[in-house]
């Protein structure tokens, strides 16, 4: 390894690969860089024609691809700046103006696009033909024809995205982070981040946990009517663009365009994940069985079942996750560690930081950036791996234009999630302790929960909640509405207190991107299925594995999927994911037989 990863500690990322500060003069120039580029790029209209040689064609297009680089790198200067400090002032500065300015220049460049979805498909398939890396970019462009307006309409809207969903969005961010709760540990009263606060639910007193989530929601609950018109606001901005001015057909439909994924094999994987959720109500009364509680309550779903209290450094973590990483494939631990070494990972818990964890690839030259709040509990490292794996998954597309080098939402979570798995094949190699392997292992059953079916059931509240909004419902109308999704959920499985009726306004996802989270389910299902293959045919399968990751979003997913051998259109592919959590809950119960 390049660091002696034993000596790492929790860090704060620099961005200076992108620019040394937010008022440097490399950041001015670069935003003067922009204007000479965007301007000359405006001088091409004239030479769109249907007749537009191929060279001209792939000059003009290498010019966009120059363009948006440029706008990627200031912008996602901005968002990281952000992200490590929502309430930093000269961070929200440049975030706005840079928004500003993206919709601008994404007006002043809208003119190619517009050619392009309107040219004829003749003429299309001519300058398809030679396009090497941008075909599907190219192709998949024009599937939007039927949803996209006029240029002037296109700008507007634009335009009210600056100071309409955006910045809503970016309120709601500032407004969240800037929360700190209150529990009392060990008898004295102690103030946390949200971050820190979701750590007690996984801890074995279970008066903590119910505080924990008392405390969440009751922070939330306070704000729930502020933060309910927010999410209803943001869902009529999405039906009036979407539904009511581009056509789509439901509000769901314009995230599966966006993602190639055709509505049916949306509603099938949702379908499927719903009818499965009593494989996991039968984990959690195994749980509850283990715990010696009559039922579990929604406070103790992520209840250990040991009192096992085994933390981890983040030296430790990372030369486990490195040594998981690299008994798959060398170049994945060199590819994860590049990360680390160039100082790309913000792992401190720190007032104000955005809590949860992403990887952000900003352009695909550049080394993706992780961010985490690292506390040291076993999921603190799983989480690592799963953003590690995001990076190499973009580290290995990074061949690919920047308009092809990010994989659709669904694919998305491939290797993140395989990421985990391996980890934790790791860890319940090397543990000896039968109470500790018993806690990875329900561990891994409860990531299956978090990351299948309480993703689905998101998803299925965000389909029933824009509805809903669009007749009119108020905030209690949908909180009561997610409440009954809780109890559809979990059944006769769990007693859930009223309080989670709130927990709709804490998921971050419904509000930034609508509808991402059932990327959650397909990912995990899907990696479900990548792995049983593994672990069936060793080193053979890690050639098709690689090569799906370093497609990345250069082919149509329904292709990737299908040239690997899985037909994501059947419910017996989804239901085959489902088999393996069956399984490795049939395996728990035997456990606890013996």
């Amino acid at each position: 390894m390049s660091k002696d990863t034993q000596t790492l500690e929790p860090t704060r990322w620099s961005l200076a690969d992108l620019f040394p500060s937010g008022d440097s003069p490399e950041m001015q120039a670069a935003f003067d860089e922009m204007e000479k580029q965007v301007a000359a790029f405006e001088t091409c209209r004239p030479d769109l024609t249907a007749d537009i040689s191929m060279d001209k064609f792939q000059q003009i297009v290498r010019s966009l691809e120059s363009i948006v680089k440029l706008m990627q790198r200031i912008g996602g200067y901005a968002d990281l700046w952000f992200t490590e400090d929502t309430q930093n002032q000269s961070a929200m500065s440049l975030l706005a103006r840079m928004e500003q300015l993206g919709a601008e220049i994404s007006n002043r460049v809208l003119f190619f696009t517009l050619w392009w979805k309107e040219l004829d498909d003749k003429n299309a398939e001519r300058l398809m033909k030679d396009s090497g890396d941008l075909h599907y970019w190219l192709e998949e462009m024009r599937h939007f024809k039927p949803h996209t307006l006029s240029e002037a309409e296109e700008k507007i809207i634009n335009i009210k995205d600056v100071t309409g969903s955006n910045a809503l969005i970016t309120l709601y961010d500032s407004f969240t982070n800037r929360y700190s709760f209150k529990i009392k540990v060990d008898g004295e009263e102690k103030e946390m981040t949200r971050g820190e606060l979701m750590s007690y639910v996984r801890m074995a007193d279970p008066d903590l946990r119910a505080a924990a989530y008392q405390e969440l929601y009751r922070v939330y609950g306070q704000d729930g009517p502020i933060l309910g018109q927010m999410y209803q606001t943001v869902v009529r901005d999405w039906r009036n663009e979407n539904i009511n001015l581009r056509g789509y057909k439901s509000p769901i439909s314009a995230r599966n365009l966006g993602n190639d994924i055709p509505d049916e094999v949306v509603d099938t994987l949702l379908d499927v994940c719903q009818k499965n959720a009593p494989i996991f109500q039968r984990f959690f009364k195994l749980k509850a069985r283990l715990l010696k509680m009559d039922k579990l309550r929604r406070y103790d779903i992520y209840a250990p079942v040991t009192a096992s209290t085994k933390e981890f450094s983040m030296g430790s973590a990372t030369e486990l996750i490195m040594d998981s990483f690299d008994s798959f494939d060398p170049r994945f631990a060199q590819l994860a560690m590049k990360v680390i070494s160039e100082n790309h990972v913000d792992s401190q818990v720190r007032k104000g930081k955005r809590s949860g964890a992403f990887c952000a690839t900003v352009n695909p030259e550049l080394t993706p950036w992780v961010l985490t709040n690292y506390q040291g509990h076993s999921d603190d490292v799983a989480t690592l791996a799963h953003e590690l794996g995001h990076a190499i998954h973009s580290l290995l597309a990074s061949d690919h234009s920047i308009f092809t080098q990010h994989s659709c939402l669904p694919l998305a979570e491939t290797a993140s999630t395989f990421g985990e798995m391996m980890l934790v094949e790791r860890l319940l190699a090397e543990e000896r302790d039968e109470s500790v392997r018993r806690d990875l292992l329900f561990r891994q059953v409860d990531d299956s929960y978090a990351t299948i079916m309480r993703q689905a059931f998101f998803a299925l509240f965000e389909k029933q909640a824009h509805a809903m909004t669009d007749q009119g419902a108020s905030i209690d109308e949908l909180s009561q509405a997610y409440f009954e999704n809780l109890q559809t959920q979990f059944g006769d499985a769990l007693d859930i207190a009223d309080e989670f009726r709130w927990e709709w306004v804490s998921i971050p996802h419904i509000y930034h991107t609508p509808f991402y989270v059932y990327a959650y389910a397909f990912g995990q299902l899907l990696v479900l299925s990548l792995y049983k293959q593994f672990k069936e045919e060793g080193d053979s399968f890690k050639p098709r594995y690689i090569k799906i990751l370093s497609t990345g979003g250069s082919e149509a997913p329904m292709k990737i999927l299908s040239d690997a051998g899985f037909d994501i259109s059947q419910a017996s592919f989804w239901q085959g994911g489902f088999n393996v959590v069956d399984g490795m809950i049939k395996e728990l119960e035997n456990t606890i037989e013996d």
